[in-house]
């Protein structure tokens, strides 16, 4: 088994051949990584424009006191008047500012008497005028290739008249779990050995959460020629394959062997990590094969730290998981020399993270009820020792 550090290393380090774009309409790429450069082929505004409703004057004017008032510049209309000494134009926001003028004085520091303003509070040259290129300058870089698009992105891209853009495909995650136990949402149990399936559907809601397409393909029973035919269907329809249970050492673990056999690159098998040391992770040209072990907790944390960085990898995204620092309230118990992740409370006090593990069970790696509530992994190397009160640790938050 490998070091965690290096396994993650060695999925950083994958080279993608091809990546998958598509173009989407602008509102609906929200969430879609951005798969081009957005630069700006304008400037905004291309012309000196009104910030506020006032009147357009000629700055060194206001001395005077009382100023004409010389027309009206309602927004979206041609300018037609210019600004000339002693007069003024009323003007509204986002009008352009008329020809001459250099500064906008607002409505509420003018009294209005027939057809002249009197300046009641003067104002500074230039106050209230948008220059060009205050918002954004033509050339420039507004939006980078890598960016997962937010409403901000929707709405700058917008305004550079920006209808469809390019972007990088999510990718089709198709789901299996392997077990003879296993039951499904409905399905009737028949004997005590039997469970009911969890695994498949806490991937579908992690795969929707972090940016793939979710393909549920269900349970299949531990039967070598079931797997493999099912593997190899789920690979003809998606871009990763994610399997739970057999990837083990068991007479029944037959997922390993299929990935095996199937002639798949083995990224690598076996990482000294607590839970999920077993976690196989193969290629097959550019898809990818992911098989997690079979127990809840350990499949959710592996998915977490596996899964998603791949999901990601794939459109060229960047985390959404993020590591923050955080004391201990309570002692923490360093159970085995590998890496480990706890489940773990979080709590945010006065700008500090604090974790304790009040309500979560020490046991195996199906305890999936410790996933619930405000909780985050702690994060420990194989190197690291047990830990006290009030000591610094590293702590995996969930985006």
């Amino acid at each position: 088994m490998i070091h965690f550090d290096e396994s993650i290393e060695i999925l950083k380090n994958i080279n993608i051949d091809r990546y998958k774009t598509e173009e989407r309409y602008l509102v609906d790429a929200l969430g879609y990584v951005l798969a081009e450069d957005v630069v700006a082929d304008h400037n905004s505004p291309e012309f000196p424009t009104s910030a506020m409703d006032g009147y357009a004057i000629i700055h060194e004017d206001m001395t005077l006191g009382t100023l004409k008032i010389g027309g009206i510049n309602p927004a979206g209309s041609a300018l037609s008047t210019e600004v000339l000494g002693g007069m003024c134009i009323k003007t509204f926001t986002g009008s352009l500012m008329p020809h001459g003028a250099d500064t906008l004085i607002p409505i509420e520091n003018v009294e209005v008497q027939g057809d002249e303003i009197i300046i009641k509070e003067e104002v500074p040259q230039g106050f209230s005028v948008r220059e060009v290129g205050e918002n954004y300058a033509k050339g420039q870089l507004l939006i980078p290739k890598g960016t997962k698009i937010d409403f901000p992105h929707i709405g700058v891209m917008a305004s550079l008249n920006i209808a469809n853009v390019t972007v990088y495909k999510k990718p089709t995650v198709a789901i299996l779990s392997t077990g003879s136990e296993l039951l499904e949402l409905g399905e009737e149990q028949t004997n005590d050995a039997q469970i009911r399936s969890s695994n498949n559907y806490i991937l579908e809601a992690i795969v929707n959460k972090y940016d793939g397409v979710p393909l549920q393909l269900g349970c299949i029973k531990d039967d070598k020629i079931t797997i493999t035919k099912e593997i190899c269907d789920a690979l003809d329809k998606s871009d990763i394959v994610v399997t739970t249970g057999g990837v083990s050492v068991g007479d029944f673990d037959f997922v390993k062997d299929v990935i095996y056999e199937l002639g798949c690159d083995v990224v690598f098998k076996g990482v000294r990590v607590k839970p999920g040391q077993h976690i196989m992770v193969a290629r097959k040209d550019d898809k990818f094969i992911i098989g997690l072990p079979g127990f809840a907790y350990s499949s959710t944390v592996t998915a977490l730290l596996y899964l998603v960085p791949l999901i990601e990898k794939l459109q060229q995204g960047t985390s959404s998981l993020r590591k923050v620092k955080a004391k201990l309230k309570e002692p923490f118990i360093k159970r085995a020399k590998k890496a480990e992740f706890t489940a773990c409370n979080i709590s945010l006090d006065q700008g500090e993270y604090y974790v304790d593990f009040k309500g979560k069970k020490v046991g195996t790696s199906a305890i999936l009820t410790n996933m619930l509530g405000d909780v985050a992994l702690l994060v420990t190397s194989e190197e690291d020792t047990s830990k006290d009160v009030g000591e610094e640790v590293s702590v995996l938050l969930f985006g």
